[in-house]
């Protein structure tokens, strides 16, 4: 009976350790440009107090940015135009006083330090001027740009993965459009 017991005492734990939905996460933007030749978006994320106590006290975050752009659609969903994906590594090391993170774009690894955290987040939680496409290769209509921020947990090792596939492996995900805008005439 005891075995039951610390079992269950284990994935109670689990579950109070597992990430919540990120509700005091927020996206500012997106802010769309339109040049002669592109399409920019720009974003910030805003951390919650728990996600920004875990970065002082030294644990690592790995947070992805996901901005595409999409076509609007009535009659049906709206179309999956282009995108980027921007994987950004937070690390704060408490002892030394001294926090690195890097931007990896697919393309360009970015390595930064910083002598304090709050100048860290300020770099590392912006994405600015991402050019998501070409305004040659769209057509006429109307489009939005979608900013998708997601955070994987510590993962599990594999084995206990397996067993406890109920625990999220999610930190958050969240995601916001910007206003919808025209490209060429509108049909």
């Amino acid at each position: 009976m005891t075995r039951i017991a610390v079992a269950l005492l284990i994935v109670f734990c689990l579950f109070q350790a597992s990430p919540a939905c990120g509700a005091d996460i927020t996206i500012t933007g997106p802010d769309v440009q339109l040049t002669d030749d592109e399409v920019l978006a720009s974003t910030e994320l805003l951390l919650d107090e728990k996600n920004l106590l875990d970065l002082k006290n030294g644990i690592a975050k790995e947070i992805t940015f996901y901005v595409d752009i999409y076509r609007v659609w009535h009659m049906w969903p709206d179309e999956f135009i282009a995108g980027k994906k921007i994987i950004k590594t937070l690390k704060s090391d408490p002892v030394k006083k001294e926090s690195i993170a890097t931007s990896f774009d697919g393309a360009t690894l970015i390595r930064k330090r910083f002598n304090d955290l709050d100048s860290m987040l300020t770099w590392a939680l912006s994405v600015t001027g991402v050019q998501i496409i070409h305004i040659k290769e769209l057509e006429p209509a109307k489009y939005f740009v979608r900013i998708t921020v997601e955070s994987h947990a510590r993962s599990l090792p594999t084995v206990i993965g397996y067993l406890l596939f109920f625990v999220s492996e999610m930190e958050f995900k969240i995601t916001k459009d910007s206003p919808p805008f025209t490209i060429g005439g509108v049909r």
